[in-house]
């Protein structure tokens, strides 16, 4: 037998299954270098429901886009698993993307000439150990929707379906763009009613940024951003219900 393998120093600790460290992203706009993100540490561990808050401009979808492989830091870096996501070319992010992310974002980007189930299919078609898309519409409440296409579904059932096709493909984060910008106070809390269901449900390890400081009381722990930093960080010894928050 060979000798056992070292483990790696630089690996995430147990139960860490991304790890960002000293992240900063700059832009070039003519003349002017704008610094979104300015040396931001974090740590998103197995099962937990995280939210991101912060007023606009603070670098919170900046940072999302980083953890999900959508962009690369100026500097810093991104571990996921054992994977250094800055140093991988574009072909592994976007097997990265593909297989360990599901992505919810304000505007639900549904292909309006597929039905409900047409557009999960888009996921679970591609993806290696999918739900059945079926499953998936159940799962968000929608089991008597599957036939029915965008334009007949209201603003919080298409939001739905497109937490549907997120969680589809088993992702290992959930990654949520101001998923209630869009909505009223009570059909947002439907939706994150479904968000918490899976999280708590399936396990799948939540990022939710918003800038609704009420939401963040239905998380494990609430971060807070300014100015391209992490500003403060808490978390809360109960997590409240959606049903619960006042907004």
């Amino acid at each position: 037998m060979g000798a056992p393998s070292r483990p790696d120093p630089t690996a995430p600790p147990a139960g860490v299954i991304l790890e960002a460290r000293g992240l900063c992203r700059s832009y070039q706009m003519g003349e002017v270098e704008v610094r979104a993100l300015q040396g931001v540490d974090l740590d998103l561990r197995e099962g937990e429901m995280v939210v991101l808050l912060g007023p606009s401009g603070s670098g919170k979808s900046t940072l999302l886009n980083l953890l999900g492989g959508l962009d690369s830091p100026t500097a810093g870096t991104i571990r996921y698993r054992d994977v250094r996501l800055d140093r991988v070319d574009e072909r592994a992010l976007t097997a990265y993307r593909r297989r360990a992310v599901g992505f919810v974002f304000q505007f639900y980007n549904l292909v309006p000439s597929l039905t409900a189930l047409e557009n999960i299919c888009l996921v679970t078609e591609i993806a290696e150990d999918p739900l059945d898309p079926e499953e998936a519409l159940s799962i968000v409440g929608l089991a008597d929707h599957v036939h029915h296409f965008p334009s007949q579904l209201s603003g919080g059932e298409q939001q739905r379906v497109a937490i549907a096709r997120a969680v589809a493909k088993r992702p290992d984060l959930l990654l949520c763009d101001e998923p209630t910008g869009a909505l009223d106070i009570t059909t947002g809390k439907v939706v994150l009613e479904v968000l918490d269901r899976v999280n708590r449900d399936l396990g799948t390890t939540t990022c939710l940024i918003t800038h609704n400081a009420a939401i963040g009381a239905m998380a494990d722990r609430v971060l807070t951003m300014a100015n391209g930093r992490i500003v403060q960080e808490r978390g809360n010894a109960r997590r409240s219900a959606p049903g619960e928050l006042c907004w």
